[in-house]
């Protein structure tokens, strides 16, 4: 009895002081909070804060970078404590205070609730830097979707904006590929609140370059030129010289870099690098060299990508040794060459069989603090298999890379694979493609097939089909390359119905069959004796939009050279001198034998003097039997003569 009267007398105490307790604890809180926003007395102020960099008390507003404000907001996000905060501050809701409260280290939606609540405040209306403030910090936050309503009630508000905030808002759209976006928006601003600069123009012309919108980035130039109050500066020139270069336009381009000279711009490195590019894409280098000459004699100094494009195009234009006294040429001007120069240059020198000089520019990498990367290493490695060296150094490359803490990518295993596989090492290759498969790089096609043409030239054909079955289950398909090579080896070793299938199968995945597939099939048709067959699969191909080669000629014709009627091979023979694609070595070839086999040797001679003339040279067997062949006819004559 006396326990429950204990416990009823604790619980009604407990119920009688709650709301009284509940109230002191308010207090409390509401004192602290007001202690913390008090406002010191001039005379505290002044010994508190340090001579320079004292804070003016006409601008109350720069009281918002306060720590106990910044602590409240972090505390008790926005709300009615914060408000209450500002009201004790007694500061002015205006725009310095909200672009001050924006530009604080608090949560981004603390700062989304402090500019809808000050937006309802009475005699206060955002402005553009309000606007601004916010769609930056939303920006930074990745907040895309809040950012996009925010420039639309920007749009929609009575503000006014100017043309370095209509560039700011492009910008920001452009980087989260809001193109056609930016593109309403700049429409929209354009017609009802601002008239854009130049400068404006090149904002969004250099947005649409980064997004890749080519087109769209001539059809604003158009405009701004149609407009007549905008001349376009070298920020302009520079995007549009670049997007009729990508475009494919080259003369555009060239003409605007002429335009831009005529109106007294000096073109930049950046645009002599473009122009150099173009000019070695239309293989004019002669003129090309000339521009690196007017660089020189204006003063514009040659950059690293400059060189870069001189190299690659003389590269690519046969002119090796021009391109590497560019590059010595680069080292005495002091301008110190990067991975992407030193990878091109080893390319070109290891193409043109000059491995040592290729070589000898990798050693030079760490005196020139130019680190290897994954790319180096399969250039060279591509290089030592492209000029023959032995299959041991490329193997003594590979571990030097790894060593090197060089981690091989998926490109430098389909560089082995295929470099072992040519040099008739495929064990080795099988290895390397099962190590790779352990490191958990994706299936590589290039790399399969390699191997399975290898085996089949091996006649391994059931572990070449058994590899690219492995390759279908892992890819879902396989690439049309590697269906030709199958084709090509089931055609080769009689197996035609299943290189028929699997062409058809290819269709049915929709790979689409290339010119690599037509001829692989018409190679196993003309094989089995299937000349007409195989002659009208050239047909279905031309219908299919795939285009024969020179290839897909010498399958018909070689077949038509052994049915041992001469007549059709040499109709063929003649078509194709009349056609886009004319008559190689090989076809004379085919051609000759052809006449050789049928003892028509006054019509083989006849062909061999229009070869000599056309600087092709003879099949030696054929040749051969075509010279015993007139050495029996002449000593038969002999014989009868006597």
């Amino acid at each position: 009895m006396a326990n429950m009267t204990i416990g009823s007398m604790v619980s009604k105490r407990s119920i009688s002081t709650w709301s009284h307790l509940h109230e002191r604890i308010k207090q409390t809180a509401e004192n602290e909070m007001v202690q913390m926003f008090h406002l010191p007395c001039p005379k505290d102020e002044m010994q508190h804060l340090p001579m320079k960099g004292k804070l003016s008390r006409k601008d109350p507003s720069v009281r918002t970078l306060d720590e106990r404000f910044i602590r409240i907001l972090r505390i008790f996000k926005w709300g009615a404590d914060a408000e209450k905060a500002l009201e004790v501050l007694k500061l002015k809701v205006d725009h310095r205070l909200v672009r001050e409260v924006l530009k604080i280290d608090v949560e981004v939606n603390v700062k989304i609730q402090f500019f809808k609540w000050a937006a309802k405040r009475r005699n206060f209306e955002h402005d553009s830097t309000t606007y601004m403030a916010l769609v930056h910090r939303l920006d930074e936050a990745g907040l895309v979707g809040e950012m996009w309503k925010t420039i639309q009630e920007m749009i929609r508000s009575k503000c006014t904006v100017d043309p370095a905030e209509l560039s700011e808002i492009v910008k920001v759209l452009g980087k989260a590929k809001m193109v056609n976006k930016a593109l309403a928006v700049f429409y929209k601003i354009k017609d009802c609140k601002c008239k854009p600069t130049v400068n404006t123009y090149n904002s969004m012309i250099s947005m649409l370059m980064q997004e890749g919108h080519h087109e769209k980035v001539h059809e604003l130039y158009n405009e701004m030129c149609n407009e007549g109050n905008y001349f376009p500066n070298t920020v302009t020139y520079t995007a549009l010289i670049s997007a009729f270069g990508k475009l494919g336009r080259e003369d555009s381009a060239i003409r605007l870099f002429d335009e831009m000279k005529e109106t007294g711009l000096q073109p930049t490195a950046k645009i002599y690098t473009t122009l150099l590019g173009i000019h070695f894409k239309l293989g004019r280098v002669d003129t090309a060299l000339g521009l690196i000459q007017e660089m020189k004699e204006k003063g514009c100094a040659l950059t690293v990508f400059t060189y870069t494009a001189m190299i690659k195009g003389l590269g690519k234009a046969g002119r090796i040794e021009e391109a590497y006294s560019m590059y010595i040429d680069m080292l005495k001007e002091g301008c110190k060459p990067d991975v992407v120069l030193i990878n091109n240059l080893i390319n070109i020198l290891g193409r043109a069989s000059h491995l040592p000089e290729a070589l000898k520019i990798f050693d030079e990498m760490e005196s020139l603090q130019c680190k290897p990367n994954v790319v180096t290493y399969n250039t060279v490695l591509k290089a030592l298999f492209e000029s023959k060296a032995p299959a041991s150094e490329a193997s003594s490359w590979f571990e030097k890379m790894k060593a090197n803490g060089v981690a091989p990518s998926s490109f430098t295993y389909s560089i082995l694979i295929d470099g072992f596989c040519k040099t008739n090492r495929v064990e080795k290759a099988l290895l390397l493609l099962e190590e790779m498969d352990e490191k958990g790089f994706p299936t590589c096609p290039a790399a399969y097939c390699s191997l399975i043409n290898s085996l089949g030239k091996a006649k391994r054909y059931e572990a070449a089909n058994e590899l690219f079955q492995e390759l279908k289950e892992n890819c879902g398909r396989s690439s049309a390359r590697v269906y030709a090579v199958m084709i090509k080896h089931f055609g080769k070793c009689g197996r035609l119905s299943e290189a028929i299938d699997l062409f058809n199968e290819m269709k049915k995945l929709g790979c689409n069959p290339d010119v690599y597939a037509y001829n692989a099939l018409m190679s196993g048709m003309v094989r089995a004796g299937m000349i007409d067959e195989a002659h009208s699969l050239v047909r279905t191909m031309e219908e299919n939009g795939c285009n024969p080669d020179i290839n897909s000629h010498n399958i018909i014709l070689n077949g038509l050279a052994r049915t041992g009627v001469p007549k059709r091979a040499v109709e063929m023979f003649t078509k194709m001198t009349h056609s886009k694609i004319k008559p190689d070595a090989v076809s004379y070839n085919t051609l000759l034998g052809c006449f050789s086999r049928s003892g028509m040797f006054e019509e083989a001679a006849r062909l061999m003097k229009e070869m000599n003339a056309k600087g092709f040279e003879y099949d030696r067997i054929t040749y051969s039997s075509i010279l015993e062949a007139v050495g029996k006819v002449d000593e038969d004559r002999t014989n009868v003569t006597l």
